[in-house]
C-alpha cells in the first residue's frame, strides 16, 4: 500500500494515493475512523476520514478552527485520556514495538464522551521533518456501558442500588432495586439531600468532596449516614461508578452497603467476590432468555394472524352482501370456525406449561369432515392466493363422512402443516392435500389418512431428525426471513400422538415435503340425506364434469356414480365446449355440468360463458373450486354460472347441490344452528356487573334469550350498592367480572358475603371474566365465588352452571 508525504493539513490540498483513497473509503463503510499524525509535540493530524469526524461529532473545519490539528489541544478537556495516550505511544517507541494500542475516552461536541480503540502503526514516512503514524479508531462505547451495566444485577446484590444522572444542582435517580426504594420511601428525599435520607454536617461534607469529581464521571467512594424504616441510625459505604454519558451528563451507578456492623460488612464483601462471576452469568442468561421470549412472540403472530385475517375478511364479504342471508350465514360460519382456532392459539400462548407438558384435554364432538375441511381452506386460502400457490384437495373413497373427534385441534394440525407448506414453497408451487379412508380393523372407527405435499424448499436429512423438537428451525439460507414460531410441529405432534394417530414425513432437499398424518377417527352413525322424490328416475342422466385435473375428474365421477348418475370428463375447457355443443346438436343436453374455476387456457368461468352462449340457459352449469367463491362471484354469475361447490367434494354436498341448482329444489340451510341456551329461566332476576360496554351487552342478549330479567351494573360498588338496596331474594344469581374501575369483582363478592342478610352467603356468584388462568380461578373461589366462566363464553359450560345453579 503506497502512502505520499502530506504536510498541509486537514483542510489542505492531499496528494493522496488511488489505494489509499479505497482504504479509507473501506474503513468508513466499516464504521471506523482513520487519521494520519506527525509525531510532534502536539501529534499532529495531518488527515482523517469522515467516519473520524462523525466520532468527535465535530466537521473539519471546527476542527481545524479550534484545535489547529493539534491532538493535545482537543484533549486538553480530557487530560487522563491524554496522558493514557501519550504514555501508550512513548512505551511502544521505546520497545521499538511496530505500534501500539489502547482504549480510552475521546470527548465529543457537546459535552458528551466516547470510549474508543486506538491502533497506530509506525511508518517510515517523514512529514515536515517527523515520523509519521497512522492511527485506527474504532467507537466501543456501547461495548464498554454493556460490560459495566452488566456487571452487576441490580436485584441480586447486597445493599441498595440505584442508577442516577449528575446534573448541575442535584441528581435525577433513573432506576432502582426494590431494597432502595423500600429504603428510601421510593428515592425522593435520598435526591434532595446528597444522596441520603438525613440531613447532617457529615453527608454535607462528603456531597461538597464529591460532587465535582462525579460531574467528571470519576468513580468516588465515600460514607454517609442515613435512617432506616425505623428512625434509627444507620452508615453506609457509597460505591458509585459512571456507566455512560446522556446528553452531556454522566449517569452513575451507585450502591450502597450498610458498614454499621464490620463484620456483617466483610461478609457482604465476600459474597459479592465469590458471586461476581456468577450474576454475571446469570444477567447474560436472562437477557438471553428475554430475546428467546420476544422472538417466540414475534413469531407466534403469524399464526395468529391467519385465522385473524379470515375473521377480517369475513366480515367485510358478509357485509358487502348484507341483504343475502344465505351468504351472511356463510360467512358468520367461516368467522366462528376461525375465531375458535384463534382462541385456541391465543390460550397456548398464555399457558406455556401447557405446550411444554403436553397437558392438552381432547374433546369429542360428532363433526362433519366437509364442515371440518372447509373450515381449514378458508383460513389458509388468503395465504394461498398471496404466494399464487396450486392448491388441489383430493378425496378418495370416503365411507363415513362424519367422526367424532376434537375438531379444533386437528384443524390445528392440519393447519400447521398446511401453513409451512405455504410458508416454505416459493411463490407459485403447487401443493396438494388429499383425504382418504383405509379399511379399519376396530369396530366403529375409520382409519383416515390425510397426506400433505408441496413443491417447496425440502429439508436436509439432518434437521428431518429434530424437526419435531420445540422451537427449532431450519439453517438453511433460503428459509432465512420466514416467521415461524418452532413450536407448530412440536404441538401437531403432540396432539396426533394423544389421539393415537402418527405423523410420517419424508423430504427431498430443493423437491419438496410430504407430510402423512394417520389417525383412527370413530365414525358417527351415518344420518341419510333425505330423500328427495325426484332423485329415483334420475340414475341414467349425463353429467359433465370439466377439471385440468385427472383425480379430480375420477374423484367427482365417483361421488355421482355413488348416487346412480353417469358422468363424461374432460380435461379442458375447449373439449367441454365441444362435447356440450355436440349433445346440444342432437337435442341429448346434459343433465348438469359441473367446471372446475382454475384451468390452463379457457377458465371455468370463461369456459361457462361459451357453452351458455352455445347451448342457451336451461343446462345448470355449477363451478367447482378450492379457491373460494367471493372474488369470482359477480363475474360467474354474468357467464350464467347456476351455483358454485367448494373443494374437496363429498357426498353429501353434491347431492345438495344437484337439488338445488338442477332440481331447483328448497334445500334447507345448512348452517349450524346458532350457539344458544335451551333452558328457559323466566321468572329469575341476575344481576349482571360488566364495565365493558360491548361486554355487557353481548351478555345481556346471551342471558336474556333464556328469559330471566338481567339488570346491569358497571363496576363492583354499584353491583355492591344494588345488592344492598334490595329486598332479600330479589336477584337470583350475579354474573361478576373481575377487572374493573371503582371496585374490582373480588372485593365486591368479598363484601356481598359479607353482608348481614339472609341471601348473602346463598345468593349464587359467578365469574364471567377475561381471566382465565388458574390462579384467577383459585382467587375467584377464594373470594366467595360459586363458579368462574372465562370470556369467550362456552355457551355448553354456561348452560351446565345456570342449570346447576338456577335449575333448569
Amino acid at each position: 500500500m503506497t502512502y505520499k508525504d502530506d504536510s498541509t493539513g486537514l483542510n489542505g490540498r492531499q496528494d493522496r494515493s488511488g489505494t489509499f483513497d479505497e482504504y479509507s473509503a473501506l474503513m468508513g463503510a466499516l464504521h471506523v475512523g482513520v487519521s494520519k499524525h506527525k509525531l510532534d509535540e502536539h501529534f499532529t493530524a495531518i488527515w482523517a476520514n469522515d467516519f473520524f469526524f462523525e466520532i468527535i461529532k465535530y466537521t473539519r473545519e471546527e476542527y481545524v478552527e479550534l484545535f489547529h490539528n493539534h491532538v493535545d489541544e482537543y484533549f486538553a478537556s480530557a487530560p487522563a485520556a491524554l496522558q493514557k495516550i501519550t504514555q501508550t505511544v512513548l512505551g511502544a517507541l521505546a520497545e521499538n514495538r511496530p505500534g501500539y494500542e489502547c482504549i480510552c475516552q475521546m470527548p465529543q461536541k457537546g459535552g458528551s464522551i466516547a470510549w474508543i480503540r486506538i491502533v497506530g502503526t509506525f511508518t517510515d514516512e517523514i512529514a515536515d521533518g517527523f515520523p509519521v503514524v497512522y492511527t485506527v479508531f474504532t467507537d466501543v462505547t456501547d461495548i464498554i456501558q454493556t460490560q459495566k451495566e452488566q456487571s452487576v444485577t441490580y436485584d441480586n446484590l447486597p445493599g441498595f442500588v440505584a442508577k442516577i444522572r449528575v446534573e448541575d444542582e442535584g441528581f435525577t435517580l433513573i432506576d432502582a432495586n426494590a431494597r432502595f426504594r423500600e429504603f428510601f420511601s421510593g428515592g425522593k428525599d435520598f435526591l434532595a439531600r446528597g444522596l441520603s435520607n438525613f440531613d447532617c454536617e457529615q453527608n454535607r461534607a462528603a456531597y461538597a468532596e464529591n460532587i465535582e469529581a462525579m460531574k467528571k464521571g470519576l468513580p468516588v467512594h465515600f460514607t454517609l449516614q442515613a435512617k432506616d424504616s425505623g428512625g434509627g441510625g444507620v452508615w453506609l459505604q457509597v460505591n458509585a461508578e459512571c456507566v455512560r454519558w446522556d446528553g452531556g451528563r454522566p449517569v452513575y451507578l451507585v450502591i450502597y452497603i450498610d458498614i454499621t456492623d464490620i463484620t456483617e460488612q466483610r461478609e457482604l464483601r465476600r459474597q459479592l467476590e465469590e458471586r461476581s462471576e456468577m450474576l454475571r452469568g446469570a444477567l447474560a442468561e436472562a437477557e438471553r432468555a428475554n430475546r428467546a421470549k420476544s422472538d417466540f412472540l414475534s413469531r407466534m403472530s403469524h399464526d395468529i394472524r391467519s385465522p385473524m385475517n379470515a375473521v377480517i375478511g369475513m366480515t367485510a364479504i358478509a357485509a358487502s352482501h348484507i341483504d343475502n342471508r344465505e351468504r351472511v350465514m356463510d360467512c358468520l360460519e367461516k368467522i366462528t370456525v376461525s375465531s375458535k382456532l384463534l382462541l385456541q392459539l391465543i390460550n397456548e400462548v398464555l399457558d406455556m406449561a401447557k405446550i411444554e407438558s403436553g397437558r392438552l384435554e381432547l374433546a369429542e364432538d360428532e363433526v362433519s369432515l366437509d364442515e371440518l375441511l372447509q373450515g381449514i381452506v378458508t383460513i389458509i386460502q388468503p395465504s394461498i392466493a398471496e404466494k399464487r400457490h396450486n392448491f388441489d384437495i383430493h378425496v378418495y373413497e370416503l365411507e363415513h363422512e362424519r367422526v367424532i373427534c376434537d375438531q379444533p385441534h386437528i384443524q390445528q394440525v392440519f393447519l400447521n402443516i398446511l401453513s409451512n407448506a405455504v410458508k416454505y414453497t416459493p411463490e407459485g408451487g403447487n401443493i396438494i392435500f388429499e383425504v382418504r379412508e383405509n379399511p379399519s380393523d376396530i369396530k366403529g372407527y375409520g382409519q383416515f389418512e390425510f397426506t400433505f405435499e408441496d413443491s417447496g424448499l425440502g429439508m436436509k436429512p439432518e434437521f428431518l431428525k429434530k424437526i419435531f423438537t420445540p422451537f427449532e428451525r431450519a439453517d438453511d439460507v433460503a428459509a432465512y426471513g420466514i416467521q415461524g414460531t418452532g413450536l407448530g410441529l412440536a404441538i401437531s405432534k403432540n396432539i396426533v400422538g394423544m389421539m393415537n394417530g402418527e405423523i410420517i414425513v419424508s423430504s427431498v432437499h430443493g423437491k419438496g415435503t410430504k407430510f402423512t398424518v394417520k389417525l383412527p377417527l370413530k365414525t358417527a352413525d351415518m344420518k341419510d340425506e333425505p330423500a328427495s322424490p325426484l332423485l329415483s328416475p334420475l340414475p341414467s342422466l349425463p353429467v359433465l364434469v370439466v377439471d385440468d385435473d385427472r383425480i379430480v375428474c375420477e374423484t367427482v365421477s365417483a361421488r355421482l356414480a355413488e348416487i346412480g348418475m353417469e358422468s363424461r370428463c374432460v380435461l379442458s375447457g375447449k373439449e367441454a365446449l365441444q362435447e356440450a355443443v355436440s349433445a346440444h346438436r342432437v337435442g341429448a343436453d346434459f343433465f348438469m355440468i359441473i367446471i372446475d374455476l382454475m384451468m390452463p387456457g379457457m377458465d371455468g368461468i370463461e369456459t361457462a360463458g361459451e357453452i351458455r352462449a352455445a347451448v342457451g340457459p336451461e343446462v345448470p352449469i355449477i363451478l367447482l373450486s378450492g379457491y373460494g367463491w367471493a372474488e369470482y362471484e359477480a363475474k360467474a354469475v354474468a357467464a350464467g354460472i347456476n351455483g358454485f361447490i367448494m373443494k374437496p367434494l363429498f357426498r353429501s354436498n353434491l347431492i345438495g347441490a344437484i337439488r338445488r341448482y338442477a332440481l331447483k329444489e328448497a334445500v334447507p340451510e345448512t348452517v349450524p344452528v346458532a350457539p344458544h341456551i335451551a333452558a328457559s329461566y323466566k321468572g329469575k332476576r341476575a344481576l349482571l356487573v360488566e364495565d365493558n360496554a360491548i361486554n355487557r351487552e353481548i351478555a345481556q342478549e346471551i342471558l336474556g334469550q333464556t328469559g330471566i330479567l338481567v339488570e346491569s351494573a358497571e363496576h363492583g360498588l354499584e353491583a355492591l350498592e344494588k345488592f344492598a338496596a334490595s329486598d332479600a331474594g330479589y336477584y337470583d344469581v350475579v354474573f361478576m367480572d373481575l377487572q374493573m374501575p371503582v371496585m374490582g369483582g373480588l372485593e365486591a363478592a368479598r363484601r356481598i358475603r359479607g353482608q348481614e342478610r339472609p341471601d348473602a352467603r346463598t345468593i349464587p356468584i359467578i365469574a364471567m371474566t377475561a381471566n382465565a388462568f388458574e390462579d384467577d380461578v383459585k382467587a375467584s373461589k377464594e373470594a366467595g365465588m360459586n363458579a368462574h366462566l372465562s370470556k369467550p363464553l362456552d355457551f355448553k359450560l354456561l348452560e351446565r352452571t345456570m342449570a346447576e345453579y338456577l335449575g333448569a
